[in-house]
């Protein structure tokens, strides 16, 4: 709350676009052109003044020295912006608020690494818990594994069954962990545990979005996938 107090009217001295989230600050600008190249280096010596200023020791993001993403010009001198005293270079793929991005906005690298954390978390949970009973075993899947999965879905969520796969391996093997569930397939394991796959997930929840979208926030809506429709409670919409 201090650090969001004392960093408050930063954006009111930049020219370009100036994102803030908890203790994290970002400046985004697209260098295009000179004048973009230079409009981001006046930043960058604006917020390293207001810095010094509020006594922060390091700017708290371009002490990377690096630009995130492409720099889109046609020569090298465009894209050379200085924080401090370190050169920023052009990275091709940069990560914001968790998720992993290049310049083509391929979320392969996303994908793997969600299922990277979600594995380590529930090969944690594995090697600690003596009882592999379904009343210990779903709870903290579904409290420390299946978040990484699901954090801001709507922006990465998969098209590709090679990534669909990734994400759904981690819940296949959280699914054979419960006793008496590891020789069935993936589907009845699902069904054993009253789970739906993820990609069912992310579908639900693109429904949940549209529907409050058009009906707005006060809608009631209830889902009933076993049957593969959405019905509404206010005579809405019914969706196969």
């Amino acid at each position: 709350m201090l650090f969001s107090i004392s960093v408050g009217d930063m954006e009111s001295v930049t020219e370009c676009t100036l994102s803030k989230f908890a203790d994290n600050t970002k400046l985004c600008g697209v260098i295009d052109r000179l004048e973009g190249r230079d409009a981001i280096q006046r930043d960058l010596d604006k917020l390293e003044k207001c810095e010094h200023r509020l006594g922060l020791c390091e700017p708290h993001e371009v002490q990377q020295g690096q630009v995130q993403g492409p720099a889109r010009g046609s020569g090298q001198s465009q894209t050379q912006v200085q924080a401090g005293q370190r050169v920023a270079r052009e990275q091709p793929s940069g990560e914001g608020l968790g998720l992993l991005m290049d310049e083509k906005l391929n979320m392969s690298r996303q994908c793997a690494l969600a299922a990277q954390k979600a594995n380590c978390i529930l090969g944690c949970i594995k090697r600690s818990m003596a009882s592999r009973l379904r009343e210990g075993i779903l709870p903290l899947y579904s409290a420390l594994v299946r978040p990484h999965l699901e954090y801001c879905v709507q922006l990465w969520s998969p098209q590709h069954n090679k990534h669909m796969d990734v994400l759904e391996r981690v819940q296949r093997r959280a699914t054979k962990i419960v006793r008496g569930k590891e020789h069935l397939c993936y589907e009845d394991g699902l069904r054993e545990l009253g789970l739906f796959s993820l990609e069912k997930r992310r579908l639900r929840g693109d429904l949940r979005a549209a529907f409050q979208y058009l009906k707005g926030p006060t809608g009631r809506m209830e889902m009933d996938f076993s049957q593969g429709c959405v019905v509404t409670g206010q005579g809405g919409m019914a969706v196969n």
